[in-house]
């Protein structure tokens, strides 16, 4: 569907939503999970120079990381985070990296990583953080169900993403600055699998992070989905050997913001062309009747087509 032209009743729109989202932002900055304090992670190695066969210790340095967070979380009095960290420091979790500062930085594996095949590194949107993580870790399981063996999801929490209702999720702000650490923890993870197919899947405001992070990104496919834009007229502006896929959900309300931008002193508001319009020049997949939190369903014509394209068939059939 192309987009709408940016008419003056949108503009207002727009500027309404920073006004009023500027003003609540500071109300609601008391609760922010930045508040709760957590330690300095210890250095590692790079991704890219670990064998698979040290994968194990790398792992267990994760659990301790969460586990020394969580204890931290606790003396500070904040039992939600601290029960989060329990959850995500328990048997069987598996991650590559964890900083518990300011909202929280993770990667976590689901599947065999040194064995897969296929790999696919999801990259969250707004208001996700360690105290809201869980949905992004639902929609990796859902993934990886659908994939099947030979299949590795990462989570990739890997930057400050912006509030859900707040000024810097209409901005590239946060983007800008999460674009090189996704560059190099792709470049680790290619490294350390050069065999795997890779694939990076960008929900929402993830897809802005993406798009700032494509022209380093050697991977198969670069997947937009319930995006409010990129920040780029179209997919060759991304300058990307890669494949750039998008859809868009029937149900998501993203659909009906306004796909342009405005400038505005020391700022530009908005994210530009809508990655599924012909302009964009994308391959669309079909994303079903998803809602804009729904693309990893499961059961979902969104899931079974995302999991087509990591599978390398990117019309969902893998059989």
């Amino acid at each position: 569907m192309a987009p709408r032209p940016w008419s003056s009743r949108a503009r207002r729109a727009l500027l309404t939503a920073l006004v009023t989202t500027s003003v609540a932002l500071p109300v609601s900055g008391a609760a922010r999970p930045a508040a709760v304090p957590a330690p300095a992670p210890a250095v590692l190695a790079p991704l890219g120079t670990v064998a698979a066969s040290e994968l194990d210790a790398r792992y267990a340095a994760g659990r301790r990381e969460i586990r020394a967070a969580r204890d931290m979380a606790t003396q500070h009095g904040d039992s939600r985070r601290a029960a989060a960290l329990g959850d995500m420091a328990g048997p069987g979790r598996r991650f590559l990296m964890f900083d518990g500062r300011d909202g929280g930085r993770s990667a976590e594996v689901l599947g065999d990583l040194s064995r897969a095949r296929r790999i696919a590194v999801l990259v969250p949107g707004a208001g996700v953080d360690l105290d809201h993580y869980g949905r992004l870790r639902q929609g990796a399981q859902a993934l990886l169900g659908e994939l099947g063996g030979g299949s590795a999801v990462v989570a990739w929490l890997g930057y400050r993403t912006p509030a859900t209702l707040g000024p810097s999720s209409l901005t590239a702000g946060r983007a800008d600055e999460a674009a090189p650490g996704l560059r190099t923890f792709v470049g680790e993870l290619t490294q350390a699998s050069p065999r795997a197919r890779t694939t990076v899947l960008c929900h929402s405001y993830g897809s802005v992070v993406c798009a700032r992070a494509a022209s380093g990104l050697d991977v198969a496919d670069i997947v937009l989905y319930g995006s409010p834009g990129t920040g780029a007229g179209s997919a060759a502006g991304l300058h990307t050997r890669a494949t750039v896929r998008a859809g868009l959900g029937g149900n998501d309300w993203i659909a009906r913001i306004p796909h342009t931008t405005l400038p505005l002193p020391f700022v530009t508001v908005g994210f530009g062309t809508d990655p599924v319009s012909p302009e964009f020049g994308a391959e669309v997949f079909d994303a079903g009747d998803a809602g804009h939190s729904d693309y990893l369903r499961r059961g979902s014509v969104s899931l079974r087509g995302i999991a087509g394209i990591v599978a390398g068939t990117a019309g969902g059939d893998r059989g």
